[in-house]
């Protein structure tokens, strides 16, 4: 049985947040505004760059027609820098290397630009697993419109489908692409576990394997 699993990756896979945080505040000192604390700036991550930044500005009251301006400075920032302070979750490697040596396809889909997402991939050796990386500028559409997820599978393989993922938006886009939905809940989420849609949750990523057969019994598969 051929399963093809996608996964998020800021808060499922990795935690970024304090590259995101500091490229953020390399923008805002370049705008004579103090810094954010890594927790708010977590606050607005979710939507893809354009809207973190729109976030980040209206919290700090910025005129409006920077954006273009400040998305570009934040995104040079975080490509300068954008692994040297992100981790991989505890788990993660046994678990994608367990689901590889079962013959799972796997595939990444995040809002983050597509660039910063191989690097970051690349950089912690997580690229060798991946067959396919959609990211939040690969397509008109980000998450939580399906297009993206849908796109990403379309890269991979066929087989039974289940998408990874922390966070309302994740969840969302899978139940609008109708895919077995596994949350993730140490990540980037706002709200609590039992308010967000999923098939299973689990906050430890070495029982990822489990979980995915989990999900294909549930689903009948």
């Amino acid at each position: 049985m051929t399963v093809t699993i996608v996964f998020d990756l800021d808060g499922t896979l990795i935690d970024s947040a304090h590259d995101i945080a500091a490229a953020t505040n390399k923008m805002l000192a370049e705008q004579g505004v103090a810094p954010l604390s890594v927790a708010q700036v977590t606050s607005f991550v979710g939507d893809g760059l354009p809207s973190l930044v729109e976030r980040v500005m209206r919290h700090c009251e910025l005129d409006a027609s920077l954006h273009p301006q400040l998305c570009d400075a934040t995104l040079s920032h975080y490509n300068a820098a954008g692994s040297e302070l992100t981790k991989v979750y505890p788990g993660v490697y046994d678990a994608l290397n367990t689901l590889r040596d079962q013959g799972c396809h796997m595939g990444i889909c995040t809002n983050k630009p597509v660039q910063a997402a191989h690097h970051v991939l690349n950089a912690l050796n997580l690229a060798p697993y991946f067959q396919a990386v959609i990211g939040g500028d690969s397509l008109p559409q980000r998450k939580p419109d399906p297009a993206p997820l849908r796109a990403t599978f379309d890269a991979l393989p066929n087989g039974h489908r289940i998408y990874v993922g922390d966070s309302e938006i994740d969840a969302e886009t899978a139940q609008r692409a109708a895919i077995p939905f596994l949350l993730f809940t140490q990540g980037y989420r706002k709200t609590e576990v039992d308010q967000i849609p999923h098939t299973i949750s689990y906050d430890d990523s070495r029982v990822l394997p489990e979980i995915v057969a989990q999900a294909l019994s549930a689903s009948g598969n």
